[in-house]
């Protein structure tokens, strides 16, 4: 939301918005990491679904990346959007069996 808004508010461009989306994405990269880790070396079955979501998010996440550049007059609403799928990617994954 903070960079949907920065696309209309000029102060909330700010190099905080930038550091915050690549915490986040990064989140999403070290929690795939440690699922496949747990499923590789633990012997834990996750449900299908779940790890799918995963693996989409990191690819969505990819993928904004890599518009960035042709996209820059328009970057903040790609961040901004793009993020929020990602976001509904990781709730949907919570919800077809990942916190127990």
């Amino acid at each position: 939301m903070w960079a949907l808004g920065a696309h209309w508010l000029e102060p909330l461009r700010s190099r905080a918005l930038w550091w915050f989306t690549v915490a986040a994405q990064l989140s999403l990269f070290v929690q795939v990491g440690l699922g496949v880790g747990l499923v590789a070396g633990q012997d834990i079955q996750a449900p299908q679904f779940h790890m799918f979501y995963g693996f989409v998010g990191i690819i969505a996440i990819g993928i904004l990346y890599s518009y960035r550049d042709q996209l820059r007059h328009r970057l903040y609403l790609l961040y901004g959007f793009g993020s929020l799928f990602v976001m509904g990617l990781s709730i949907r994954a919570l919800l077809v069996g990942g916190a127990r």
